[in-house]
């Protein structure tokens, strides 16, 4: 087992400062303990448990040591992948090539040759992105077996950088879901409770970081499927300004809403991966030309950080996200997280953006109706399986009948419904004017702070089929995630404590949220709230009790 999996399971901030708002007052918690199960006791020393740090930088400085082997390294996670994935079920392809990318790196350290900065990293790549080596089938019976003639251009960046791509991680058939259960092949279970939802669409690429099957992973975001799943995950997840990173290569769900995003267990590998799979693509006409900084230099070093290192910093708490129909558990947790904030320096203010409640049902009308425009490729002649028929209306009616699973079907209909000429004014284009109410909301609320906060979803991950068969409510959990699509900005998650359940509780995720193209101050702030708490690793028990030694 690598080094860097440790065993304490507790979460505890000690707030000392009283939060003063403009707005609407709200007492946030003065001092809050929060424990998994109540397993940890309280002699036990807070020195033994380490913050985050960097999975990656830990790699090469072994590779460059020669401590270890690129081979040795990649068969100690591909042993733990092997090991948990009969539990967890994230991996929908393994590699068969991962050894020889990692012996082929041995021999450049060999011969002095100079290695890329991701090499010998081990990465999970979702299903919905495309690979030239194994399958992509976007979780969909009718992309079964399909292999593309290319890798996208975050994979194929990915690759120059050195990177092993370990296999493809399962996901919501084409993103369309919450919790991974509507892939097409399996559920994937969370690796802190195995009879819970690990979220969706990136189920896989997050329980796959969790579980320490790869260093990290690439997973898309439509309307919260990087952040909810990072936050049921316990892993740092982050969605990038859209336009950032290349959608070539990523099948199409929704074209002005997905973007490629960023899983990690630590703020560091989340920032180095993106800072990977960023910049200008010429076959992505909505990718951005501006310069991609150097997001690890911003990084601060916790050897140089003041006693108030976020000093000056604008936090806005989202009000709308703290009310009803979240979690009290959640709630307390993010009231304590804008605690800690303040501690280190920030100036904490709860914010309201009237439009905030109005960007889910717009974001289904937006999103379904995108979908059922892009979906319409996979009619077994252009895409597909296809089903043999006499009449081509009937090859394409079974081919599209026997490919698709009932959630994409439900959102193809509603999306041609939006967009029938009796429907499209009352519905898209009401949509279209909300949306951009949503962005004339989260500018002025970012005009008057730097960051805005909230949950990450308004529960913790809930148990496998309870939300099966009610769409509505599975639907509602998107409510803190989908405006900062329909925005378009950036938005950094990551665990910020536990609520009781399962064996050892269950994690939370604080949604840090950003200017867009401001994806180095959520980095900055992200980093320096990981390594100031006093908490545990994030490390799931199915990982620290020896499945996976």
């Amino acid at each position: 087992m690598l080094s860097s999996v440790q065993n304490p399971r507790f979460y505890l901030v000690q707030c000392r400062f009283h939060l003063h708002f403009p707005l609407k007052p709200r007492q946030f918690h003065s001092s809050v303990v929060v424990r998994a199960s109540q397993m940890v006791t309280e002699t036990q020393p807070q020195a033994s448990i380490a913050p985050p740090y960097s999975e990656i930088l830990s790699i090469r400085k072994s590779l460059l040591s020669r401590q270890r082997s690129a081979a040795e390294i990649v068969q100690d996670y591909l042993n733990r992948l092997r090991q948990i994935e009969p539990q967890i079920r994230s991996f929908l392809h393994v590699s068969e090539n991962a050894i020889k990318e990692a012996e082929a790196i041995d021999r450049k350290i060999e011969r002095n040759e100079e290695l890329g900065p991701l090499a010998g990293v081990v990465v999970g790549v979702k299903d919905n992105i495309c690979t030239l080596d194994m399958p992509s089938t976007g979780g969909s019976r009718i992309l079964e077996d399909y292999q593309p003639a290319y890798d996208a251009t975050a994979v194929k960046k990915l690759r120059d950088s050195g990177a092993i791509i370990v296999g493809k991680t399962n996901l919501d058939e084409f993103g369309m879901g919450s919790t991974t259960e509507n892939s097409a092949f399996q559920v994937t279970a969370n690796p802190w409770d195995t009879s819970r939802v690990p979220g969706g669409s990136s189920g896989g690429s997050a329980a796959a970081v969790s579980a320490r099957q790869c260093v990290v992973s690439l997973g898309s975001d439509t309307g919260g499927s990087v952040r909810q799943p990072a936050s049921f995950c316990g892993v740092v997840g982050l969605k990038p300004t859209y336009g950032r990173v290349s959608r070539f290569g990523l099948m199409a769900y929704a074209s002005s809403l997905d973007v490629i995003g960023c899983f990690g267990t630590s703020v560091a590998d989340t920032g180095i991966l993106l800072h990977t799979i960023s910049g200008h693509d010429r076959f992505d006409a909505t990718s951005s030309k501006r310069e991609v900084p150097d997001f690890w230099s911003q990084v601060i070093s916790m050897k140089h950080v003041e006693s108030k290192p976020l000093k000056g910093l604008r936090v806005g708490v989202i009000s709308e996200t703290l009310g009803d129909g979240v979690d009290m558990g959640v709630r307390s947790l993010i009231q304590a997280a804008a605690s800690h904030l303040e501690e280190l320096g920030s100036t904490v203010t709860e914010v309201s953006l009237p439009s905030f409640s109005l960007g889910l049902p717009a974001y289904y009308i937006l999103a379904s109706s995108e979908a059922s425009s892009n979906l319409s490729r996979y009619d077994g002649v252009r895409y597909g399986k296809q089903i043999a028929a006499e009449e081509l209306t009937s090859l394409y009616g079974d081919s599209r009948a026997n490919g698709f699973g009932p959630e994409v079907k439900m959102r193809i209909l509603m999306g041609t419904f939006a967009l029938s000429a009796g429907y499209y004014d009352a519905y898209y284009k009401r949509a279209q004017q909300v949306r951009t109410l949503v962005q004339k909301s989260f500018k002025a609320a970012l005009d008057a702070n730097d960051i805005l906060i909230s949950p990450a979803a308004p529960s913790a991950a809930y148990k496998i089929g309870e939300k099966k068969n009610d769409p509505l409510a599975m639907y509602a959990g998107d409510i803190t995630t989908v405006n900062v699509n329909l925005a378009g900005l950036p938005a950094l998650v990551l665990p910020c404590g536990f609520v009781e359940g399962g064996s050892a509780g269950l994690p939370v995720g604080l949604q840090m949220i950003g200017g867009s193209f401001d994806e180095g101050r959520l980095l900055k702030v992200g980093h320096i709230f990981e390594q100031t708490l006093q908490a545990s690793r994030f490390v799931p028990p199915l990982v620290t009790d020896g499945l996976a030694c």
